[in-house]
């Protein structure tokens, strides 16, 4: 028990010497994830630097390289199944066209959603990506369950009430919502503060986060960020706004911070150099590498 607790004190004091803006995460095991103290690594739709986002492959990878979320966009088809999809159309990443919402879920997986990563991507393109297809969120429980942490984002629709009841049934049904016996394995989070206001009046043990879009360099009034404190565990934003003043104020007011997407390794450092309590990245090997280095001291 000693080492151990020495273990555990050494490895704080070697990652506070690399965070210039005084913030400690101790990388305890056990510890909740969604503690001010930790930090977390976000698997951006899955690996979705290695494999063709939101599939099946993207989210093993993101496991096996050590993503304690996986980023889940969630949209409704037009026979009311929640199906896992970043963009409102079909466009990018099939050979077809139209809005997701407008198709239904047989429709959407005749689609061929893994061919377009290897053509994008030829130095990182495999046999295995190709004719691959949508996932709902239930697919997705029943493979991983208990296995993985979710980081669902809810994307805008006419919808909203509809989507968020079937959500909320299959997030039951998976005995998901956090109890007080166990750590969260649930975060949601979305741009539209309204939809975050319902869920939290809905249910309130369901941790968010508020994603942010700025123009410019991020700043918010301490009036914003107490209101956002009202409902939301922290916020997300691009992480091209970040200052180091922007940071260390959300990590005073208590707010956990998790900038996107960040996939360039000498920015990792400097950000969490700053402060922030994760970060969401298409290359969640290169993040585990960076927290692996500065745990080390190097």
């Amino acid at each position: 028990m000693r080492k151990l607790l020495l273990r555990t004190l050494i490895i704080s004091l070697v990652f506070l010497t690399s965070c210039s803006s005084g913030f400690l995460f101790n990388f305890i095991e056990g510890e909740d994830l969604l503690s001010e103290r930790n930090f977390i690594n976000i698997a951006h739709r899955g690996a979705s630097g290695h494999a063709p986002e939101h599939t099946m492959v993207a989210y093993e990878l993101g496991k096996e390289m050590h993503g304690d979320f996986i980023e889940i966009d969630l949209q409704l088809t037009a026979d009311e199944e929640i199906v896992v999809f970043h963009d409102d159309y079909v466009d990018r990443v099939t050979n077809k066209s139209g809005e997701v919402e407008s198709f239904t879920l047989k429709q959407l997986k005749q689609l061929d959603v893994g061919s377009w990563f290897n053509k994008k991507h030829p130095s990182r393109a495999s046999a295995a990506f190709e004719d691959l297809r949508v996932v709902t969120l239930e697919e997705i429980l029943d493979y991983f369950g208990d296995d993985l942490n979710y980081y669902l984002e809810i994307k805008e629709t006419e919808n909203i009430d509809l989507l968020l009841k079937k959500l909320y049934e299959i997030l039951h049904d998976y005995d998901l919502i956090e109890r007080k016996d166990r750590k969260a394995q649930i975060v949601i989070h979305s741009f539209h503060y309204e939809y975050l206001l319902q869920i939290h009046e809905d249910e309130p043990d369901i941790p968010l986060v508020q994603l942010i879009r700025f123009r410019r360099k991020a700043n918010l009034s301490n009036d914003r960020i107490n209101t956002i404190k009202e409902y939301a565990i922290g916020i997300g934003l691009n992480h091209k706004r970040l200052s180091r003043k922007f940071v260390q104020k959300i990590r005073r007011s208590g707010l956990l911070l998790h900038p996107y997407t960040v996939n360039d390794k000498k920015r990792m450092r400097q950000i969490i150099g700053w402060g922030v309590t994760g970060m969401s990245t298409d290359f969640p090997d290169r993040l585990h590498e960076v927290l692996e280095d500065l745990k080390a001291g190097r």
